[in-house]
């Protein structure tokens, strides 16, 4: 094999996340038994990221990094990126490759749909116009983050009949849980379906299951349903297939921008976040402010 493909999870304090996502391995190499696959985690799990990268190297002509990430905050954006650059120091025989993250997309937004349809199918009353709808996701302090999540929940809106598909974070950014739930009690939904953004367990989707049982309690006239989090679906093996196929195969855009991207640079050195909103220039040319700022 001159490919290995390197799927980098997030990592859990709760085991059972983590484990998660090596059954997703597992049943990934079942589907792709030719593929050489391996995994790493970028925080609380082992292997860690720089591990991970330097062992995929070791028996690889060429490492296909793809992140198994909903939304591109910090950890795409800058993080990753970074191991990847110290880890070709290391293995200069090597080519790294590095596709994007899930991101908002139709594949994804069909997980959604599906989640609510199975959620109305068991109300008592499955009428879309009486049923208010939350896209909760995990929050970031990166605004494309949130901004991507923003569009699966118009997106939804778009292709439902509910009157009100809202967003809401668990942490980080507003609005949270409660507040949203708040909102479309006042404005008379008799149902809310919360659809937690997630994929794989962990600590944040567990507070999800407590945050709803309070919210039943505080809205005892309300019917409250809670989906479950994703990660093992038919699509997001057709999208991690899709990855590796693009850039096996040098498709355009197929590659993260933040892989070298002298932007994300100087955005570590200042401290700040890394967003794509900019061009491409080089950085003589750009004015003393705009570094500076």
């Amino acid at each position: 094999m001159t490919d290995t493909i390197l799927l980098i999870g997030h990592g859990s304090r709760e085991a059972e996340g983590n484990d998660e996502i090596q059954a997703f391995v597992a049943q990934w190499r079942q589907r792709q038994p030719t593929w050489q696959i391996e995994v790493c985690f970028i925080e609380f799990a082992e292997p860690g990221l720089h591990d991970g990268l330097l062992a995929a190297a070791r028996h690889a002509r060429r490492v296909l990094v793809l992140p198994l990430i909903l939304n591109a905050a910090g950890h795409v954006k800058m993080e990753i990126p970074e191991a990847i650059e110290h880890t070709r120091e290391h293995a200069p025989g090597t080519e790294f490759l590095y596709g994007p993250h899930l991101t908002a997309c139709d594949p994804i937004l069909a997980i959604l749909k599906r989640r609510l349809a199975e959620a109305m199918a068991e109300l008592d009353m499955p009428d879309p116009t009486t049923t208010g709808v939350v896209v909760l996701g995990r929050g970031s302090s990166d605004r494309q983050a949130n901004g991507e999540m923003a569009k699966m929940a118009r997106w939804l809106h778009e292709e439902t009949r509910h009157e009100l598909v809202d967003l809401a974070f668990t942490g980080i950014t507003y609005p949270r849980l409660e507040r949203v739930a708040q909102r479309q009690a006042m404005l008379g939904m008799k149902q809310i379906v919360v659809l937690p953004y997630y994929l794989y367990t962990g600590t944040l989707v567990q507070r999800i299951a407590r945050q709803v049982e309070h919210l039943r309690l505080q809205y005892p006239t309300i019917r409250f349903a809670s989906t479950a989090h994703f990660g093992h679906e038919r699509e997001i093996f057709e999208l991690m297939e899709q990855r590796v196929r693009e850039l096996r195969s040098g498709v355009p855009q197929a590659r993260l921008p933040c892989d070298g991207c002298k932007f994300r640079e100087i955005a570590h050195d200042l401290g700040h976040g890394h967003s794509h909103e900019h061009t491409h220039v080089p950085i003589a040319a750009l004015p003393v402010n705009a570094v500076a700022a």
